[in-house]
């Protein structure tokens, strides 16, 4: 045994694990291999470690990262891919794994239902709806372009703005493919909306987000959920403009309105300035026109109703000749006035002599002092009987009649509680005693004594007591109720009994006891 031993070859650890390394490069140099991207790591190295599986086996892949930033898509879990590169070991884990030096969607399936999904998820939380679309201004002052700086779209742009109604175009200068363009889209659509209005640099009345056509890959950045979210969240009205008529990503949905090409966006952004001009013109010569009309109009009904109108010298002629004959009697009216009022002055100034108003003042004088002195004496009287009626009151509320009085009171209101009292109690007893005679009186008077004593109490379907037998039907359910609980029964036959003949009494003898005239049954 140990001669069998010394005959195999002697490997160290790091000489196997190498020797398999090339072994494997060698066999597979350079392969393509489709999968299902699985799970995906990216350290702060750069670099991107990931799964491809099937529904048998697991292949780990490694993206160094200056291949990883020229990636046309971004491996995301779940996408089916046709990764290209060669296969190695990594000795320091004793497994094998996947050098990747390109990554592209197995066709355009894979892609579009990733994106059919992704598009799903937002529109979920509502960032397509219609209700966060934005107006766009009519006449905007600056228009915000996110796009690249160097392609044909920003001349394209530029050049119908120009074309139509020149204005301040801000230009934000972003990749529109590759790795890195979703983020320096939403970076821009948000730093245009970070500007303040008045600032340094204008802030955009209107965003537009452009890119030429291309293939789905190419224009997968606009798909990024990053770019949709800054679409949907920006305050300043946006119009995505990606690709051709017959391209669409999902910045198209978020945004408030899509143009089909950029060139379209422009003509959409702004109106055509000679159009404008023309309409404005227009619109002036026609209030121009409409003015001239309606003052003509104006006058000419002026004129009309002017030579309806009486002469002026006719409507005065009257209030003048009115006016003349009420000032020739005027001079006559105020003669007779002044004549009458003087003999009315005479008459009362013979009336009015120096001793009757001497006469009429002593009077008055002495009818003054009489009053006084009878005001005085009523003062004096009002004074001494309010004196009085005071000395009166005061004597009533000395302290010690007060003490008694209430003395008296407390006495009175305890022997008034003491009857209240014993009256309430003896009204309740009385109440008491007529609730408990009522109670047995109700407890005399119930059924359920008389079904006690082995009576029944039979009920039809509807819970009604059965008077009458006749009033049964053959097969009808019955309820019979009894002391102890009921019984539930069907009628099999119904047969009306005659009802007892009563014996007759003999009479009594006229000598027997009368009975009283309006005596009533007991029962």
């Amino acid at each position: 045994m140990s001669e069998t031993q010394s005959n195999v070859a002697e490997f160290s650890v790091s000489e196997i694990s190498f020797s398999i390394k090339r072994t494997m490069e060698d066999t597979f140099g350079y392969v393509r291999v489709r999968g299902e991207l699985g799970r995906i790591s990216r350290p702060g190295s750069g670099h991107i470690y990931l799964d491809l599986k099937d529904d048998r086996a697991v292949l780990s892949g490694v993206i160094w990262r200056g291949v990883a930033s020229k990636l046309k898509i971004q491996p995301e879990q779940g996408l089916e891919v046709i990764a290209t590169g060669k296969i190695t070991t990594f000795p320091g884990q004793s497994k094998y794994q996947m050098v990747i030096d390109a990554l592209e969607p197995a066709g355009a399936g894979a892609l579009m239902a990733l994106l059919e999904e992704r598009k799903k998820k937002l529109a979920a939380e509502g960032l397509f709806a219609e209700d966060r679309k934005k107006p766009l201004p009519p006449m905007p002052s600056v228009i915000g372009v996110v796009t690249s700086p160097t392609g044909a779209v920003i001349r394209d742009i530029l050049h119908r703005i120009a074309d139509r109604f020149p204005l301040h175009v801000l230009v934000w200068p972003v990749r529109v493919q590759g790795e890195t363009s979703g983020a320096e889209v939403a970076n821009g659509i948000r730093g245009f909306n970070a500007l303040e209005a008045g600032g340094q640099i204008p802030r955009p009345d209107l965003v537009i987000v452009a890119r030429g056509g291309g293939s789905i890959e190419d224009l997968w950045g606009f798909n990024d959920e990053a770019v949709v979210r800054a679409a949907a969240d920006s305050r300043i009205p946006l119009i995505s403009a990606v690709g051709h008529e017959t391209d669409w990503t999902l910045i198209d949905l978020a945004a408030d309105v899509r143009a089909p090409t950029p060139t379209g966006a422009a003509e959409i952004a702004v109106p055509v300035k000679a159009e404008m001009m023309a309409f404005v013109d227009d619109r002036s010569r026609r209030l121009n026109s409409g003015l001239v009309r309606f003052v003509t109009g104006r006058r000419t009904e002026l004129r009309a109703a002017s030579a309806a109108l009486p002469a002026p010298q006719d409507l005065l002629a009257l209030p003048r000749q009115k006016f003349d004959t009420l000032a020739n009697g005027l001079e006559r009216a105020l003669i007779v006035s002044t004549k009458g009022h003087r003999s009315d002055f005479q008459s009362l100034s013979g009336r009015l002599s120096p001793l009757l108003l001497t006469r009429l003042s002593s009077k008055a004088k002495q009818d003054l002092v009489q009053l006084g002195e009878r005001q005085q004496r009523a003062l004096s009287v009002a004074v001494s009987q309010k004196r009085q009626a005071h000395e009166a009151i005061s004597v009533r509320l000395a302290p010690a009649r007060l003490i008694q009085q209430t003395t008296l009171g407390n006495e009175r209101m305890s022997g008034l509680s003491e009857r209240l009292d014993r009256a309430f109690l003896a009204r309740v007893a009385q109440e008491k005693s007529r609730l408990d005679g009522l109670q047995k009186l109700l407890k005399s008077l119930s059924y359920k004594d008389v079904l006690a004593r082995g009576y029944a109490l039979v009920r039809d379907e509807t819970g009604k007591p059965v008077k009458s037998a006749a009033a049964v039907a053959s097969g009808t359910a019955l309820a019979i109720e009894l002391a102890d609980g009921t019984l539930d029964a069907v009628a099999t036959s119904t047969s009306a009994a005659a009802p007892p003949q009563r014996k007759s009494k003999p009479k009594k003898s006229s000598s027997s006891k009368p009975t009283t005239k309006d005596q009533g049954n007991l029962f």
